[in-house]
């Protein structure tokens, strides 16, 4: 076990020496005496004692009491007073600095260490007792601000499938009672109707688990070989069909068969979300550019659109679960997807930034760090 280190706080020498050496006989460490009041605090500082023998009459014009309080304040390290003055008064004026013992002059040996050994000991159990009521507190306040979040959840999700099932409601209410009167192609449409609505529905619940997956920690990153380029080239032909040709959706890289250890289902989702905003947010007849460079060991993909750009009020909390920008609209969405795509890039270890014009457009690029693999 460690020596504990003492530090002795008295006016008279004679008495401080020999003190010090009764601690060294016991087995402590004796790092410094101090006689005057104003000196304690800077001594504690830089020698950073254990405990503190502390004499309440004292050279200068504070006394042990004072000194006492501020090194309680200040290091909070036990302190025992070593005084020749037993009355009640004096008690009544060391209670306020909380002590951990008292010694009265003269004091034998075995009752020095005994005094000290209890105050070091109580001390030990007051420091756990202190940091298990702050890791309770903590523990506490992660659970309300958990709590606080899925309500939020609740509630943001609750209100987001509201028009889906409105649309739902109202539609097939339409093919219920005017069914007979309506021409095929109104029926037609309103089957579409709800059909959209079921996709939006359905998309959201998939962003909901994809977040609560994230956050409770069930979703990591788990890399494998993967082809990075040939990866890529086909999610952006697929979306881009997904989108029936209302976009240009363009797709470059300089690289080729490149075999990366990268995570399939992160990178599905951050590729998928980006560039489906990206649609989402243009013109239609607008570009889309997708790019992938593979540069420095890491991967860069940078996603690039023509569209509504986001305000520079709204891109502080642009990563935010259920945050939207102020100029979307009408054009639908949950405000889930770039909460997904920052989950996934943090993941992986790599980074996502973001520049926007209003009006003019917006490029997304992420860097995630990779392993080139011998799998070619």
């Amino acid at each position: 076990m460690t020596a504990k280190k003492i530090l002795i706080v008295e006016d008279e020498l004679v008495i401080a020496e020999d003190t010090a050496d009764t601690l060294r006989n016991l087995g402590y460490i004796v790092v410094g005496i101090v006689a005057v009041g104003e000196k304690v605090v800077e001594t504690v500082s830089k020698t950073q004692p254990d405990l503190v023998l502390m004499d309440i009459m004292l050279q200068g014009k504070i006394d042990g009491v004072e000194a006492a309080q501020q090194v309680r304040e200040k290091f909070h390290i036990p302190v025992v007073f070593v005084t020749a003055y037993a009355d009640q008064k004096t008690l009544e004026r060391t209670k306020v600095t909380e002590p951990f013992g008292y010694l009265v002059k003269p004091f034998e040996a075995k009752e020095l260490h005994t005094t000290i050994e209890i105050a070091l000991n109580r001390y030990q159990v007051e420091e756990k007792i202190r940091a298990d009521l702050a890791k309770a507190a903590e523990l506490k306040q992660q659970a309300q601000e958990e709590s606080d979040r899925q309500c939020q959840y609740v509630s943001m999700v609750s209100h987001e499938f509201r028009n889906p099932l409105s649309i739902i409601l109202m539609s097939s209410e339409l093919l219920r009672h005017y069914n007979a009167k309506l021409s095929e192609e109104k029926k037609l449409q309103q089957i579409d109707n709800i059909k959209t609505a079921v996709g939006m529905m359905t998309q959201l619940l998939e962003d909901v688990l994809t977040i609560g997956s994230a956050e409770s920690g069930s979703l990591t990153c788990n890399p494998a070989p993967l082809y990075i380029v040939e990866y890529s080239h086909q999610l952006v032909e697929n979306l881009q069909s997904t989108d029936k040709g209302n976009h240009i959706v363009s797709f470059m890289s300089q690289d080729e068969r490149v075999c990366v250890m990268m995570d399939e289902k992160l990178t599905y989702h951050i590729l998928t979300n980006l560039i489906s905003n990206a649609i989402k947010y243009s013109p239609e007849g607008g570009t889309v550019r997708v790019e992938l460079v593979l540069a420095d060991s890491q991967v860069i993909f940078r996603i690039q659109d023509e569209g509504i750009g986001i305000p520079a009020a709204c891109q502080e909390n642009l990563f935010t679960a259920f945050h939207r920008a102020k100029n979307v609209g009408k054009i639908p969405g949950t405000g889930l997807g770039l909460a997904i795509v920052k989950k996934c890039v943090d993941l992986q270890g790599g980074q996502i930034t973001v520049e926007s014009e209003v009006g003019k457009g917006t490029t997304f690029t992420v860097k995630i760090p990779l392993t080139v693999t011998s799998d070619q």
